[in-house]
């Protein structure tokens, strides 16, 4: 018996393709459109296997805020308490709201809760549709979990901007010294200028490497896991042991796996709302 390339495997579920791999049809080859020149740069436009999935989670999280909507209104319209799906989603959507948005940001936290709400089910669906037959986690790439800690970034800055001032934001880069005053604290204050624009960088760093890293080891640990079964399928009598045990481990990492994906969408919506909530106040 031929043994497959793990690595080749992992590398080719998790890594980003120009084809989608569909059931009882095989692979959808994407239309590969031409470079762009941008300068000295070659950009190319062409839909990629995770802008796919990227639009399937973004129409996914449309359905559910549209279905549950619709649901809780003819719940209401004959005066009946909500219930089933409708139920679970206005939980969810009043635990992201009061306990992520509002309890981080303050009694501005409503009006940045349409956009964390957005955040935290929009990743949710990425990183679960990595985890159904024949889907991929767009959240596995850097490029997109960059975007998504970019958008973080903007919305962190600017908010901070409008909310202080020219002067108080400007302050969040140079900050006033407590118990200093003329040219030491002049000094002081400009010297920490570098570590807090190092520190505005740091912050969508981390949120884009830590969803990243977190979805793709699980991927990684997955299929290694059940590569076991091919490595080692051949010794005679150690067949089924192997193959219910890999099976077994398996099962278990994909149930942490989904565990994993909402913790994951918790804590980039709750690290957001942090990070905007520290801005709104000058020190």
């Amino acid at each position: 018996m031929q043994v497959p390339d793990i690595g080749e495997v992992v590398l080719h579920h998790t890594a980003d393709a120009w084809t989608v791999e569909l059931p009882f049809i095989g692979e959808w080859h994407l239309p590969r459109w031409p470079d762009v020149h941008v300068g000295p740069l070659v950009v190319n436009l062409s839909p990629t296997k995770h802008v796919v999935f990227l639009i399937v989670a973004a129409i996914l999280v449309f359905l559910t805020m549209w279905l549950a909507g619709r649901s809780l209104k003819k719940q209401r319209a004959h005066e009946r308490a909500p219930k089933g799906f409708a139920n679970a989603i206005e939980a969810l959507v009043f635990f992201v709201r009061d306990e992520i948005a509002i309890a981080n940001i303050g009694h501005d936290g409503a009006k940045f809760a349409p956009y964390i709400m957005t955040l935290f089910f929009f990743i949710l669906y990425c990183n679960l549709l990595g985890l159904v037959p024949y889907g991929s986690t767009p959240t596995g790439n850097l490029a997109v979990t960059g975007a998504l800690a970019l958008t973080s970034f903007l919305v962190i800055e600017v908010s901070g901007f409008l909310k202080l001032g020219p002067k108080g934001y400007l302050h969040t880069i140079f900050p006033p010294v407590p118990g200093m005053k003329g040219v030491g604290a002049t000094v002081m204050s400009i010297a920490m200028g570098p570590i807090e624009l190092l520190g505005k960088l740091v912050k969508p760093f981390a949120l884009t490497v830590r969803l990243f890293g977190n979805m793709t080891a699980g991927h990684f640990v997955i299929l290694s896991l059940m590569g076991l079964i091919f490595l080692f399928g051949h010794l005679t009598g150690w067949n089924w042991a192997i193959g219910f045990s890999s099976a077994a481990l398996v099962l278990g990492i994909m149930l942490l796996e989904l565990f994993v994906a909402f913790l994951q969408a918790y804590v980039f919506a709750l690290l957001t709302a942090v990070f905007i909530g520290l801005m709104q106040h000058e020190h």
